[in-house]
């Protein structure tokens, strides 16, 4: 069975207007996304969304109407499966109610859909409607005028048209108050022309009836445009003064108040009343496709380019009335630039010079206008991903092209990159989830940055002084409440030509500084120091921590101090213990002092890599635990924080540890004798993260930990959560809530400090690289960490419009683009089909990395392909310079439409009307050639293909999946291609992909999405050749692309992420397969809850999800979980504030939405609310968790529930029940659990002190008393709340794996690392990750280098002096991969005092050279480099 759920919603808009929809006083804007509307109101800032609405279908028609007597409007609403009803704001519940619907229209067997897609028109009153859904066919609505009905629309008639072929029409302004409606058409389908056509809408005087429209005798103005390319009507209102009417109307001039054509090359304005007609050309040819008026002879015309024009109708006032002289265009621009603005779907006019442009290829913009200059500043931009064209999965476990079989890096830092929009909207994004940072205030100039601390000086409640230290001095700066900001060079006496390692606020006024040879206490009020600590003579402090109690420090390594700051720094000593491996002082690598309890300190071993929890007066170990969990692990812990990250009625403390090799490993804590439990490692990079302790209001602590990629560490519903940050250039951090900053950090990087303030929660984050061309396809390159682009450029030159494709790289770390791009040229018209990444074997038969691409070349009765050739294929190499060169040119008879890599060794290609299986050979370095090895002809025209194994699945244009083997040639006989099964149903397919080896993934231009399985086994070979439908859906939008995931799963998980799939409306979807043992459960409750829901239109979430295309329509989805019904339950707890508006998208355009906005029957509520409860309140006692069905049906009042805590509540009831294995994407979050809950017991035998089968167990006692419907109640509800544990399961399951999607630290790993060498003591061994292998970093004693030069080489395997070793004695630099067969070998081991590889018992000496076992050669050394002193960078 299949789930799907939402992971990041639709972003484009196609509708847009303005309406008084909350008040008579405030005008807002109304967009529609896909299935959802959003309210959005204007602010000082810009606007914000006050409400989200989600509706059962994609929005297809939005209009504003005005019922007579309201002060408010209504909205109609109309979807793509011809469902239409009105909303109305209810202000007692903040609600967009439904009015009762009115219609859900159906085509006759003999109507076709209208050419120029379904349309509404509404007139200028707001009380008259009329819809284009069929062609020449016209359905017509009002609103009654009757009191107590006049929101509700009623049918007026549905009349026939002799205009057919509709390009546009629209209702223009009547002063006679009957509505006339203008159509704009041509009379023949293959000829281009442009007639506008004008009727009256109704025949009596009452409006009551619709007119014939009979083209003889209703018509009153049929006449031919002079521009045959004019696509858009204007209606233009009367002036207010008051018109003459002439009887005669020749020669009589056109007044102001009828009908302006617009086409590309002229504007032509029509009187409505006498039809006299002006004309004013254009200065360049446009073709404008939305408008907006700014008044009565002012409008905003948005052209095709994203140029944004003001038209101004010429008027002169005459005795006969305002007379039209003319029409002009004037280009608005920015200010400070030349930009464009994207392509609009529509203008909305929001009053006060405010502009918004909707758009569905670029992103959505809010303008300031100004009239006078032409001129408009953006003044809001709202994030549009929309049209998904292409995507790559990054660090999810299948970097594409990467042999892993599990997540690499598996804190769930993951992220999409996209090629979105299209032409000059067209760009690369990065699409991630995480927490934002917005800055405040910035310090330019700070380099090098060794700390930051913040402090309060005397007298000040909130933190007033940022204290920055550097290598060699610290500097202060100080802030007034208005946010000034002023660097002082004397303050409260603190040190400041040294540098900090530590400066704090202690609870009880004074200030403790620490330096590298001092501590201090300073009296904030008399500046005088009250205590003093100096390291002793030749030493230095290189480590130091501190709580309101104690300071910890660390001097020179190998010495623990304490100093007691309530009784004047008063010292205890302890020196570290001897290392048994090699008899020398352990080394402290680092410190905390916990905040809570303050006596408790925490302190990382370098040599045995062990922590120990200590106590501060007596530095007495009271716990210890090795971090290495492998003999041969060399990991270090680097720094450490114990924190409370959960509520402390919830869970202990949690303890952080950053080890060597970027991993961060947490325990939880016992309150009780300290004990550490829970172990769980999460990989954040390739470098060790520092972890700074974020306190918040409620006790608990946030952790910043800054490593290549910036993360925030913070509790969530019993959950640790890894959350990605846009700062990931950050290097220091320290909270900073100030008077001018409130709940504000200030962060460090290499070139500046500034003042940030941390999102509460994770965004969408969308980081885009303008392309200004379609990105049409994306392709990853591992090695090159690159992405090639196939990309689509359309400009103008001198009016001409030209298109090009090219091939870009972009590359991957700087997200920027490289060298020039490839030109495709072979033809005028060589558009990029398909672009991919393979490995081919080059001159020397090694597998060398290259990109193909597919092309067609378009043909359009001028422009002719060159002789036969009707595309082609190409494979590129990158050189070192990382320049594009071509490898192969192949034409083709035909387009190529997509390609695809069949077992590393053939390429296969869909061609127009055949598949084609290829082999390459590389003839030279530079050139190579295809030869065809097989070939097979499917129904219609291949649009994707897939392969697995020798299966290649290829989807039709009309004709669904086939599936075809590829038979290599045997004994002489030729290769081949054969059909092996197929979808015998049509279907317009768009996307493919397979899922496992029988299994396959397809989506179709209607929205439909359905999973395909062949049966192998069947009986007969009718059976085994049809293509049977497991599963089947329609989720509204139109899928571009499916890409497949390769994530390790558990076996006991509940869902199996399989795949992702991307919309043209900018959605993201999980595809994923539910665990046989929760199937049928699943889908009863499924099944049981839908009744429940109900949504805007009172439409059916059934009938909303059903499978629909041209030839048939099912009656719900099948064997489809979907998401929005697991999360329809939602949370008493989580109420909204009054002034926050409900159910917002929590992305960077706003706020949170909820999957479902919909609400439940109070039986379904009350249970659930029962049901949660009684869980959560057990759970956090650590009892049993028993199942609360004591009447569940009694009433109670209860506020509205959301989902997020019924969900923490059925999954942790899933655990004890089910007590499945946490699969491996739970590393992204963890689960804090009570210390005492370990010893509950989940569930306990009704057979006690019996064996099995002993004994027949007498169930009179239970049998009900009070008849058999009672025992059906309980029935009832067993399936129903073991249906909602296993949907909240499967939702959670899910959303672990999603919540974590955010840019991967080894993006950068891959490239350089630098290593601060300053911190690794000398006789000791580093390990860091680079390009994904292990790096030893050994500081050598100067006996080991003696050692290493007294060593004869002629005798040596792989004879090798140390000097060509090692750049600088002192410092030794390997891979640690054994040259055997690539194990990791242990240091300070083995016959020769280097290394050992336990796996076959190779053994290297200090320097790195094989001395002994079957390794062939030395370790090797990667290139590396010392920048400075102290500093290594490796890459």
């Amino acid at each position: 069975m299949a789930y799907v759920a939402p992971i990041h919603r639709a972003t484009s808009i196609r509708h847009a207007l303005r309406a008084k929809l909350l008040g008579p006083d405030v005008d807002d804007l109304v967009v529609a996304k896909a299935n959802r509307l959003e309210i959005w109101r204007l602010t000082e800032e810009g606007m914000t969304c006050i409400h989200t609405k989600l509706i059962h279908g994609t929005i297809s028609m939005l209009q504003r109407l005005q019922p007579k007597g309201s002060e408010t409007d209504l909205l109609f609403v109309g979807t793509d499966r011809l469902q239409y009803f009105n909303l109305v704001w209810n202000p007692d519940t903040n609600e967009l109610d439904t009015i009762e619907r009115v219609v859900e229209d159906t085509s006759e067997p003999y109507m076709r859909h209208s050419q120029s897609q379904n349309k509404c028109l509404v007139d200028p009153t707001g009380r008259f409607l009329a819809m284009h859904l069929w062609e020449g066919v016209l359905n017509v609505f009002r609103l009654p005028t009757r009191k107590g009905s006049t929101t509700r629309l009623e049918a007026l008639d549905q009349v026939r048209l002799t205009e057919l072929w509709m390009k546009t029409s629209t209702f223009i302004h009547s002063s006679t108050g009957h509505p006339k409606i203008a159509f704009l058409y041509k009379a023949q389908a293959d000829q281009e022309e442009a007639r506008v056509a004008i009727y009256r809408l109704t025949k009596d005087d009452k409006n009551g009836e619709v007119s014939k429209f009979d083209p003889h005798r209703d018509r009153e103005l049929d006449i031919v445009i002079a521009d045959p390319l004019a696509s858009m009507l204007i209606p233009i209102p009367e002036d207010e003064a008051k018109r003459y009417n002439v009887r005669k109307h020749e020669g009589a001039k056109a007044q102001l108040g009828g009908l302006l054509v617009v086409g590309e090359t002229l504007l032509t304005y029509f009187d409505s009343q006498t039809h006299t007609s002006v004309s004013s050309g254009l200065k360049e040819p446009k073709i404008f496709v939305a408008w907006a008026e700014y008044d009565g002879t002012h409008f905003f015309l948005a052209d095709d380019y994203g140029r944004l024009d003001l038209l101004q109708i010429e008027t002169a006032l005459e005795p006969t009335g305002v007379v039209v002289k003319g029409m002009t265009t004037t280009p608005m621009k920015f200010q400070d630039s030349i930009a464009i603005t994207s392509r609009a779907t529509s203008l909305v006019y929001m009053g006060n010079d405010i502009l918004f442009l909707a758009s569905h290829q670029g992103d959505s913009q809010l303008f300031q206008i100004d009239t006078k200059t032409n001129t408009m500043v953006l003044i809001k931009s709202l994030s549009n991903n929309a049209p998904f064209l292409d995507f790559s999965i990054m660090d999810m476990g299948n970097r594409e092209g990467d042999a892993q079989t599990g997540n690499a890096f598996s804190s769930g830092q993951s992220r999409i990159v996209a090629g979105s929009g299209a032409y000059k909207n067209g760009s690369l994004r990065s699409i991630r989830s995480g927490v934002g940072l917005e800055d405040k205030g910035i310090l330019d100039e700070l380099n090098g940055t060794r700390g930051l601390f913040t402090l309060r000086s005397y007298g000040s409640d909130r933190v007033d002084t940022l204290i920055v230290s550097f290598i060699a001095e610290t500097r202060i700066f100080v802030l007034d409440r208005d946010g000034g900001i002023e660097e002082v060079y004397s303050f409260l006496g603190m040190i400041q030509d040294a540098e900090t390692l530590l400066a704090t606020s202690l609870p009880n006024g004074q200030i403790l500084q620490i330096t590298s040879h001092t501590a201090v206490l300073l009296d904030p009020e008399t500046c005088a120091t009250t205590g003093a600590w100096k390291a002793p003579s030749g030493k230095s402090i290189t480590r130091a921590s501190a709580n309101s109690k104690w300071a910890l420090l660390s001097v020179d390594g190998v010495t623990l101090v304490s100093l007691n700051l309530m009784q004047n720094l008063a010292a205890r000593y302890q020196e570290a213990q001897h290392y048994s491996s090699s008899g020398q002082p352990d080394q402290i690598s680092c410190i905390h002092a916990a905040r809570d309890p303050p006596d408790l300190g925490v302190i990382g071993w370098w040599s045995s890599g062990r922590i120990s929890l200590i106590d501060m007066a007596s530095l007495d170990p009271i716990h210890g635990e090795s971090m290495r969990q492998t003999e041969d692990s060399a990991t270090v812990p680097r720094d450490i924080a114990l924190v409370q990250l959960h509520p402390p009625e919830t869970a202990g403390p949690t303890l952080l540890i950053a080890m060597e090799d970027g991993n961060v490993v947490s325990f939880n804590v016992s309150t009780k004798g300290f004990s550490v439990s829970g172990r769980k490692s999460v990989t954040l990079g390739s470098n060790p993260a520092r972890l700074h302790i974020l306190p918040q209001e409620d006790g608990t602590s946030n952790v910043f930990a800054t490593t290549e990629h910036a993360s925030l560490i913070y509790s969530s519903e019993g959950r640790i959560i890894y959350s990605a940050t846009t700062a990931d250039d950050a290097t220091y951090v320290a909270p900073f809530d100030s008077h001018a900053f409130p709940d504000s950090i200030v962060l460090s990087t290499d070139d500046h400090v500034r003042i940030c303030h941390v999102d509460k929660e994770r965004l969408t984050h969308v980081n885009p690289l303008p392309i200004h061309e379609t990105v049409r396809r994306v392709a990853y390159s591992p090695s090159l960490k690159a992405f090639g682009l196939g990309c689509i450029k359309k400009e103008l030159v001198e009016s001409e419009e030209l298109v090009t494709s090219s091939f870009k790289l972009v590359d991957e770390i700087v997200f920027q683009q490289l060298g020039k791009p490839f030109i495709l040229d072979a033809s005028p018209l060589e558009m990029v089909e398909c672009v991919i990444r393979a490995e081919l074997p080059n001159v020397n038969g090694n597998s060398t990395e290259r990109f193909i691409v597919g092309t067609s070349f378009l043909t359009d009765g001028q422009v002719q392909a060159t002789g036969d050739i009707q595309g082609r294929i190409l494979v590129l190499g990158v050189n070192e310079d990382r320049e594009v060169y071509q490898m192969l040119s192949h034409n083709l008879k035909g387009p190529c439409r997509c390609l695809a890599m069949m077992n590393d060794e053939y390429i296969v290609a869909g061609l127009a009307k055949t598949v084609i299986v290829y082999n390459y050979l590389e003839e030279t370095s530079s050139s190579g050639s295809l030869q065809k090895v097989a070939s097979y002809r499917p129904s219609t025209v291949p649009v994707d293909l897939d392969i697995s194994g020798n299966t290649i699945g290829v989807v039709d244009l009309m004709q669904s999946l086939a599936l075809v083997e590829f038979i290599p040639s045997r004994d002489g006989s030729k290769a081949k291609l054969e059909e092996r099964a197929r979808h015998y149903e049509p279907g317009w397919a768009t996307s493919v992909c397979n899922l496992d080896e029988d299994r396959w993934l397809e989506g179709d231009a209607q929205g439909n999405i359905i999973v395909l399985q062949r049966n192998a086994e069947a009986l007969t070979e009718q059976d085994r050749s049809r293509l049977e439908v497991t599963s089947e859906i329609n989720i509204g939008e139109q899928i571009n692309r499916i890409r497949k995931l390769h994530v390790a799963v558990n076996e006991n998980s509940i869902v199996s992420p399989r795949a992702f799939l991307a919309s043209t409306e900018g959605s993201l979807y999980l595809y994923g397969d539910i665990s046989p043992q929760y199937q049928d459960l699943l889908m009863t409750f499924q099944s049981r809850l839908e009744p429940h829901i109900r949504a805007s239109g009172n439409i059916d979430f059934s009938v909303w999800r059903a499978f629909r295309n041209e030839v048939k329509e099912s009656e719900g989805p099948y064997r489809f979980l979907v998401h929005p019904v697991a999360n329809a339950v939602k949370d008493p707890d989580a109420r909204e504030s009054p002034d926050t508006p409900p159910d917002i998208d929590r992305t960077n355009q706003g706020p949170p939405i909820s999957e479902l906005e919909a609400d439940l029957q109070p039986q379904a509520t009350v249970f659930a609310q029962n049901f949660r409860q009684s869980i959560i309140s057990r759970y956090h006692q650590g009892k049993d968790l028993n199942l609360p069905f004591d009447d569940p049906f009694r009433q109670r009042h209860y506020p509205i529930l959301t989902m997020a805590t019924l969900a923490t509540a059925s999954r942790l009831c899933l655990r004890s029940a089910a007590k499945p294995a946490v699969p491996s994407v739970r590393a992204l979050s963890t689960t804090a659990m009570r210390p005492d809950s370990a010893t509950a017991s989940a569930y306990s035998s009704p057979f006690r002190g019996e064996t099995k089968g002993s004994k027949i167990p007498d169930f009179g006692a239970y049998v009900s008393k009070n008849g058999e419907n009672k025992n059906k109640l309980f029935s009832y509800f067993m399936v129903g709340a073991l249906g909602a544990v296993s949907a909240a399961g499967a939702k959670s399951t899910v959303q672990e794996f999603l919540v974590n999607m955010s840019a991967s630290a080894d993006v950068l790993a891959m490239a350089k690392v630098e290593v601060d060498l300053s911190a690794v003591p000398e006789g000791k061994n580093v390990v860091i990750k680079w390009r994904g292998k292990p790096v030893f970093i050994r500081h050598r004693t100067q006996d080991e280098i003696d050692q290493a030069n007294k060593v004869n080489i002629s005798t040596l395997r792989d004879p090798e002096n140390d000097s060509d070793r090692a750049k600088n004695p002192e410092w030794l630099v390997m891979l640690g991969v054994c040259t055997h067969l690539g194990c990791v070998p242990i240091g300070e081991a083995g016959d020769y005092g280097g290394w050992f590889c336990p796996c076959h018992g190779s053994h290297y000496d200090i320097s790195g050279r094989i001395r002994k076992g079957p390794a062939p050669l030395n370790l090797e050394i990667p290139e590396y480099d010392f920048p400075e002193d102290g500093k290594l960078v490796v890459g």
